[in-house]
């Protein structure tokens, strides 16, 4: 899954001296659970690693995963999981060289490490996960989990942060972060060397490419098809993914008597993976919420324009009615409407899908690691730490009381 990203930096500068860097991440890429957040973050912390920092990744335990290891230069330690794996990093921790920034990468929960690493530290996050906590959770986790990320979030306000949209910038400054710094990701897929001819046809061609979870709401792209069907427009679905959501959205299929129009793919390698997207009219992504839209990217750099929900993440990566079409609400016959709109086919599609591929092309990994690896060598070399200074007085108490003084 790794291979194809690259080690970037490694001879466009970096830091006057060797810098010792530490991920704080519920998984590592090895983890079989991995996803799109341990891609990015593997990415970045190659760069470092190209840039002749050290660098350790910290993360849960996982059945038949080893206790250490090594992936392409980084250090992987794993310990404990959800509700221990804190109080297994404070104690491996306790037990390392100083390093120069922590990196607590927030996935719903914190690691809280301005309150115990005594030295820099920089908020990470993808997404701030608001609603999708009632995608996963009935009551009460439903309203606590977003209760404690916010609370969370205020109790780092003092601490910068670093996230892949502007969309994700704004939900943690609503939640009083002081201070975010917003770098682009990357994709692994590169764009086409050249854009082929492709006009929509009949019957239209459509694609989702997703984990098959409750958030992910594939179901919609489902009924959408259902919906083009009673406006009288012929289309087929093609599903990239899987998860536990695969039976119900096969159940749907049958209920709404689709299966002649929607199929199932399952995972597929990079390879298949640019096959389809190629082939494809239009991406569909109905998702709740995203920190920033890897797969509309991707899809863009076949050559293939987007129709996404008016959500944080994916108002980011789609420029409505430039790059793809942004959805007016969350419903299936708003996808529809706006798979009509590019569907029409003419200049506008070949318009709009030109424009995605070209918009593509700012996302590659030897353009967006270089800053990202700089940002974080500038916080890493303050001499007196981020993590005191920028604590409240509360908060530098509860630090002090917690680690002895």
């Amino acid at each position: 899954m790794t291979d194809s990203i690259p080690v970037a930096g490694g001879s466009g500068g970096g830091a006057s001296r060797r810098l010792r860097f530490l991920m704080l991440n519920w998984r590592d890429p090895e983890n079989p659970l991995a996803g799109g957040a341990e891609r990015v973050s593997l990415a970045f912390l190659r760069g470092l690693v190209g840039r002749g920092h050290e660098v350790d990744w910290f993360s849960f335990a996982f059945p038949g995963g080893a206790p250490e290891g090594v992936l392409d230069g980084i250090r992987l330690h794993r310990a404990g999981g959800v509700g221990t794996s804190i109080f297994e990093a404070i104690r491996w921790y306790r037990r390392q060289a100083r390093f120069d920034l922590v990196i607590d990468q927030h996935h719903g929960l914190p690691w809280f490490a301005p309150w115990w690493c005594r030295t820099n530290c920089v908020g990470y996050l993808h997404e701030v996960l608001g609603p999708i906590w009632g995608s996963f959770y009935r009551w009460p986790i439903k309203q606590v989990g977003p209760w404690q990320e916010r609370w969370g979030q205020w109790m780092y306000r003092n601490t910068p942060f670093w996230v892949p949209s502007q969309s994700t910038r704004r939900a943690l400054m609503r939640h009083g972060v002081k201070r975010v710094s917003v770098f682009d990701n990357g994709v692994d897929m590169e764009p086409l060397l050249e854009l082929p001819l492709k006009q929509p046809g009949e019957p239209l061609r459509l694609i989702v490419v997703s984990r098959l979870a409750p958030n992910k709401r594939v179901d919609h792209a489902i009924r959408c098809v259902d919906e083009l069907r009673r406006q009288g427009r012929a289309s087929e679905l093609t599903i990239v993914g899987g998860g536990a959501e695969a039976g119900k959205l096969r159940a749907l299929v049958e209920q709404l008597g689709l299966g002649e129009a929607v199929r199932f793919l399952g995972y597929l390698p990079e390879g298949g993976k640019r096959e389809w997207l190629c082939r494809s009219d239009m991406l569909l992504h109905p998702s709740v919420r995203e920190g920033w839209g890897l797969n509309v990217i991707e899809a863009n750099a076949m050559g293939t324009p987007a129709v996404v929900y008016p959500v944080d993440g994916l108002v980011d990566s789609t420029v409505h009615e430039g790059t793809g079409w942004v959805c007016a609400g969350e419903e299936p016959a708003e996808l529809a409407r706006g798979v009509v709109w590019l569907g029409a086919g003419g200049e506008r599609y070949g318009r709009v899908r030109e424009a995605a591929w070209r918009w593509s092309k700012r996302f590659g990994w030897g353009r967006v690691i270089p800053p990202v690896c700089g940002f974080l060598e500038e916080l890493a070399g303050r001499e007196n730490g981020l993590t005191l200074g920028g604590l409240g007085n509360r908060e530098r108490a509860l630090f002090s009381n917690s680690n002895g003084g």
